[in-house]
């Protein structure tokens, strides 16, 4: 008799319990002490067989091993398996199928090594050393703090050093011998994050909190071995905040910046926020609530210091409320209150409605493909509209033009239709078929530019097999015929094996190693048909004293079809996991290590780049040709993250296929935006107030100027050239993209369709999303037309000689668009200049990576990450995560812990550090077209390149935060001054397979007391799963516990619908949550996964 709890969770409708209906049926088998023994998730492989996830346990009942799941060579119906791991060999070769921790012989077990899935990584462990400080190993920084404008106003001075055994050392060393050592002292707070750039230099990040445990200073490593911690190196190097006397941030300073100003209401929500920009204009952004705490419109209110502005508000809880009347303002009507401020916002930015639609919009459907609309909010309704957002309204930043989005959902409360009316008057309409649970079926997407114009109609559909995974996407524009986008194939793993496009126009096939990493598109040794092939190697490489085993591509290979030239790139890092190196080769030509597309980098302390040489093929002869040969000089004599001049090195020559170097000074606004770079023709930059460039100035000889929305959504460019007086405008349009008023194309999953000529044009991508190779089927023949072949140097500049045979899609490097005349990418959040290999406005999320300048590029290592926003880098979701290789909640990206990947913004270690609104990342969700904004992740999601665990069931903790991480957004809290040690703990509840497709709601934030405050992401799936992604930040040692913790944190499940809670806590200070019989006697299963790390599993009651 087996101790076993079963679960289903059914696809399609059905009114009893039922063993044929399409479901998720997952068992669980406990053994006697209730620790779960096997987990069957009853076929849930492609082929309809069952997936076993075996538990061992050591001789002290603790969980060392984890074991990859097993899929079964049939089925038992649910039955528990007596040899559970028989089929592995069959799946995983010869491998090694678990995980282990080998924890330390004492009380505490703490974990000293993690030793990793595969048997090239059982001899490459991550190591865990615990240990304390030497005298004279870590620099002391005091601080001495006064209050100016009711704000603290902190010095910091050197006083000497710590003595030994003052602070708490522990030391992560990864697989490749990298180390990561962070020093704490008694309170828990972080002082030192130390690494090793090399064996002779250390890379010191510190953390310094005045008297009052906030907060103050980060000194990056540049900063801590400046001659002298003046006010120069302070404001270019280093972070500042103040606080009032209620603990919130109210002034900071980033690097390169200058401060940046916060006020609050008596509610401590943020109302006011001013950067250095908008104080020379006397502006400051506003933004107001309803009284449910929503944001209801933003603008711009003018006048006042912060000081007079705090002391006007801090008595009242500002709120608006609609009405009927409203008023008028930047040419749209505001159904709402203007109680505060009234006057003094000449310009309304953005509006948002909810529970009913404002007045004057579009007559709301009573159907949508059939499926009944939720009805608005009123009396007698029991189910209605009451809690969504309904409609949106953004103005255009640079004139009085506005987007109006509507959003209409099923009386499930999905989201299956959208409507948005653009500022020239079209629309977009977009109408969704969703099944029982919530799988997209049958997508339809009506659009106009304008309202005369002639609609285009798009039809898509989808199906699935019996686990909801993605079988087919069929696309047909108009009248068009039906052409099959993609038909998918997986392995018993659910990972995506092969997927037919273009009606088999071409068969692409992916490989995997036992990490769940990609290892091959096709086979670029034997492209056997294909148009192109590219493999990754990580561990492996040719040369096999270059491998890595921390996540890091030691060698590319790739070969197309054009020339048949087998090519690769070998790549070289520093202890930083910075890329020194890529080496270019050509295997099995006369001179394999011909260097002919080379790019090497040397790095200062904070990740700015130094030098750069570049190669490339010659004109005449064998010899690669250096083309770049670059010295990057910073502001203050280097002391600064601001890049000054590039003046070309030793004499190198001048080639204007690299980076043109005239040696002309670059100049920046207060923001730390470049607006002058004559080396790129560049005599003036402009930007708005979302620091987006609006403006180029080609020193008279053309220029570019672009039109945001107030969310940033870029919808129209215009370029004019003096030479011929040639004018271009480009209109962005919900994804529909125009020149000069003639529509161009639009995207699909597999590339694009071009208007124009009438066909689907197919990509073949790397890892990062790199477009390498485009290519049709010739209209009405089978014949395959190759449009064109891109390759690019690693930070992203194109290598010479390859040519596209439509000019008109510009689309390249990470898939972003390259705008001709300001020779960068656009990446949303801001532009990325290849030639240079950083970018030109500083990182809106830069205290989230504090080690790294905020122009850093991926923080210097453009081969394994991509920064899909321009926000932060971040793994691609080709990376394969699984169970076995979770995401760890860590400070930093680029040193893993014991799993690899990134998940940068949950590691953070004081919360004010980021306290300030930021719009750009709320952009994407903000808008009723959610799904468009996340469209690119979808496809590969729906596709199954990523996979979320193997089988019936996913834990969204384990992957789908760092794939979603970008698009998320933050708040200011409703309460934090009782917070001292912040600790983290997340919240994935169970999600089952579908297809991640809307956005629901912005981040909330909820106080639950003087104990903790918690910080949510919320989020809803085709399947109908409502997500819930928690961090909870502990205020007290003293008042904080875990039975507190966890009953607060299953409330918020249970209200959210979910079957299932796991949580996963790392970086933990407080030992009062390491209470196993407490989370047992909860209901929690407990395993503590590191010294400072535990998961929780359980049941929602």
């Amino acid at each position: 008799m087996e101790n076993y709890i079963a679960t289903r969770t059914y696809l399609e409708a059905t009114n009893t319990s039922s063993s044929s209906a399409k479901q998720f049926y997952d068992i669980q088998y406990f053994d006697g002490l209730g620790r779960p023994k096997q987990v069957v998730n009853v076929k849930a492989s492609p082929q309809g067989k069952d997936i076993v996830t075996y538990f061992e346990y050591d001789q002290l009942g603790r969980q060392t091993k984890n074991y990859l799941p097993v899929p079964q060579a049939g089925s038992e119906n649910g039955a528990i398996y007596a040899s559970p791991l028989g089929n592995a060999s069959s799946i995983y070769g010869g491998e090694k199928i678990f995980s282990e921790s080998i924890l330390e012989k004492s009380p505490l077990e703490r974990i000293e090594q993690q030793v990793q899935v595969g048997n090239d990584w059982a001899g490459k462990p991550v190591q865990f050393n615990y240990n304390t400080n030497v005298s004279g190993e870590v620099k002391k920084y005091v601080t001495s703090t006064t209050w100016a404008d009711e704000a603290t106003l902190s010095s910091v001075s050197l006083s000497g050093s710590y003595g030994a055994a003052q602070l708490y050392k522990n030391t992560v060393t990864d697989e490749d011998g990298n180390k990561v050592i962070e020093f704490k002292n008694g309170r828990g707070q972080l002082v030192l994050q130390r690494r090793m750039a090399n064996t002779s230099e250390n890379s010191d990040l510190y953390y310094v909190y005045n008297e009052y445990d906030q907060l103050a200073f980060v000194i990056s490593p540049l900063a801590s071995v400046a001659p002298s911690l003046d006010q120069s190196v302070l404001d270019n190097l280093c972070y500042q905040y103040r606080y009032d006397k209620k603990n919130r941030l109210v002034e900071k300073k980033i690097p390169g910046k200058g401060w940046e100003y916060m006020v609050y209401d008596k509610a401590d929500r943020l109302i006011l926020t001013q950067d250095t920009n908008l104080k020379l204009k006397n502006q400051w952004i506003v933004t107001k609530y309803d009284q449910y705490g929503r944001s209801v419109y933003k603008g711009i209110v003018t006048g006042g210091t912060r000081n007079s502005r705090q002391n006007e508000i801090k008595d009242s809880v500002i709120t608006e409320s609609r009405n009927t009347t409203g008023f008028t303002r930047s040419g749209m009507a505001v159904y709402y209150t203007e109680n505060y401020f009234a006057g003094a916002t000449p310009t309304i930015l953005s509006v948002h409605y909810y529970d009913t639609y404002p007045q004057g919009a579009p007559v709301v459907p009573g159907q949508i493909l059939g499926q009944d609309i939720l009805p608005q909010a009123g009396p007698g309704t029991s189910l209605s509209t009451k809690g969504v957002t309904l409609a949106s309204y953004i103005k255009n930043i640079e004139d009085d033009h506005w987007t109006k989005s509507y959003n209409y959902y099923d009386k499930k409360g999905r989201v299956i239709g959208t409507y948005s009316i653009n500022h020239l008057g079209g629309y977009t309409r977009i109408e969704s078929q969703l099944d029982f649970a919530g799988a997209l079926q049958m997508s339809v997407t009506k659009h106009k530019r304008t309202d005369s114009d002639t609609e285009k109609i798009i039809k898509e559909t989808f199906d699935y097999d019996h686990q909801n995974r993605l079988l087919a996407h069929k696309h047909q524009v108009d009248n068009n015929p039906v052409e099959i986008l993609v038909q998918n194939t997986y392995n018993e793993l659910s990972q995506l094996t092969n997927k037919k496009v273009g009606n088999n126009i071409q068969s692409i096939n992916y490989a995997y190693n036992i990490r769940g990493w990609m290892t091959k598109i096709n086979d670029p040794v034997n492209l056997n048909g294909k148009l192109f092939g590219f493999a990754l190697k990580y561990q492996n490489p040719v040369n096999t004293s270059f491998g890595k085993y921390n996540g890091n591509i030691a060698e590319i290979d790739w070969k197309t079809s054009q020339d048949g030239v087998l090519k690769r790139y070998n790549y070289q890092y520093d202890g930083q996991n910075r890329l020194l190196k890529g080496g270019y080769s050509e295997p099995g030509a006369t001179v394999e290590q011909n260097g002919y597309f080379n790019e090497e980098l040397s790095y200062d302390l904070n990740g700015n780049i130094n030098t750069l040489k570049r190669y490339t093929r010659p004109s005449i002869g064998v010899t690669a040709e250096l083309i770049d040969n670059l010295k990057y000089n910073y502001e203050s004599s280097h002391w600064s993250n601001r890049l000054e001049q590039v003046t070309v090195a030793d004499g190198a020559p001048d080639n204007p296929s690299g980076y043109y170097v005239q040696g002309h000074k670059i100049l920046y606004d207060g923001n730390g935006n470049i607006t002058e770079m004559k080396d790129k023709g560049r005599s003036r930059i402009d930007y708005n107030f979302l620091n987006l460039p609006n403006f180029f100035d080609g020193e008279g000889y053309d220029y570019a100027k672009y039109l945001y929305t107030a969310e940033g959504a870029k919808v129209k460019k215009t370029e004019w050239v003096v030479f011929g007086n040639k004018t271009t405008e480009t209109d962005y349009l919900d994804d529909f993209q125009y020149v000069n008023g003639s529509l161009k194309f639009v995207p699909t999953s597999e590339g694009y369709y071009d208007f124009e000529r009438g066909i689907y044009v197919y990509h073949y991508t790397d890892h990062l999303g790199n477009i390498r190779l485009s290519y049709t089927r010739k209209p009405g023949s089978l014949t395959i037309e190759i449009l064109g072949e891109s390759n690019y140097y690693p930070f992203g500049l194109k290598h010479s000689g390859y040519l596209s045979k439509n000019p008109a899609y510009l689309y390249e490097y990470n898939g972003k668009e390259y705008q001709g005349l300001a020779g960068m990418y656009d990446y949303g959040a801001r532009f990325y200049m290849a030639d240079l290999g950083r970018w030109g406005v500083s990182d809106p999320l830069s205290e989230l990576q504090f080690a790294y300048t905020p122009y850093s590029y991926v923080y210097g290592n453009p081969i394994r990450f991509n920064d899909p926003t321009g926000m932060i880098g971040q793994d691609p979701p080709t990376r394969g995560f699984t169970i076995e290789n979770p995401i760890e909640i860590d400070a930093i990206v680029l040193t893993p812990k014991a799993s690899s990947s990134s998940l940068s913004f949950m590691g953070i270690y004081n919360l004010n550090a980021y306290y300030a609104s930021q719009d750009r990342l709320a952009a994407a969700i903000r808008s009723s077209k959610a799904a468009l904004a996340t469209e690119k992740f979808e496809r590969n999601l729906s596709q199954g390149i990523i996979t979320f665990g193997m089988g019936g069931s996913n834990l969204f903790a384990s992957a789908g935060w760092a794939a979603l991480e970008t698009w998320a957004d933050y708040q200011e809290p409703e309460e934090q001054k009782a917070i001292k040690i912040v600790q983290l703990a997340m919240i994935g509840l169970q999600v089952k397979h579908g297809n991640l497709k809307s956005f629901e709601k912005l981040t909330d934030g909820m106080y639950a007391g003087e104990q903790y405050y918690m910080y949510s992401v919320n989020s809803l799936s085709n399947s109908g799963t409502y997500t819930k992604s928690i961090s909870t930040l502990i205020s007290s040692d003293k008042t904080s516990s875990l039975s507190a913790l966890l009953k607060t944190m299953n409330n918020e499940a249970k209200s959210a619908g979910a079957q299932k809670l796991v949580i996963e806590g790392t970086a933990i200070v407080n030992t009062k949550l390491f209470n196993p019989k407490l989370a047992q006697k909860l209901g929690f299963s407990y395993e503590k996964i590191s010294e400072s790390s535990i998961r929780l599993i359980q049941s929602v009651k």
